[in-house]
């Protein structure tokens, strides 16, 4: 049987381990967004990070910079396994976008805990 003090160690333990893991999620934060063509849509990971320096934090300042430069180097996202066997939002390449008249970017949102690219 556990003594109480093994009880009280025990969740001062997984209390710190929650909010250590919630800390790097807020750190690691993606933004997904939708890219959205003639021919296909992709899902695209930007940190916040990025988002800034592209001079915004939401799909019009994406659009905008896409616009603006011409083109764009992102992370596309797709739905993985991941090594709890969990469906995860993870990154799968490095790609570029160029711009096209007929783009629409969209927010993008997901069920599915997201992994930060590298």
């Amino acid at each position: 049987m556990l003594s109480r003090c093994d009880l009280i160690k025990g969740a001062a333990v997984a209390l710190l381990t929650f909010s250590i893991q919630g800390a790097w999620a807020q750190e690691t934060k993606m933004n997904l967004f939708k890219i959205v063509t003639i021919k296909d849509e992709i899902v695209v990971g930007l940190s916040a990070e990025e988002l800034q320096a592209l001079g915004g934090n939401d799909a019009s300042a994406v659009a905008h910079a896409l616009a603006q430069k011409g083109d764009l180097t992102v992370w596309q996202y797709n739905v993985h396994r991941g090594p709890n066997g969990e469906l995860q939002q993870a990154p799968t390449a490095k790609i570029g976008l160029l711009a096209n008249a007929s783009l629409r970017v969209e927010p993008y949102t997901t069920p599915y805990q997201i992994v930060p690219h590298p």
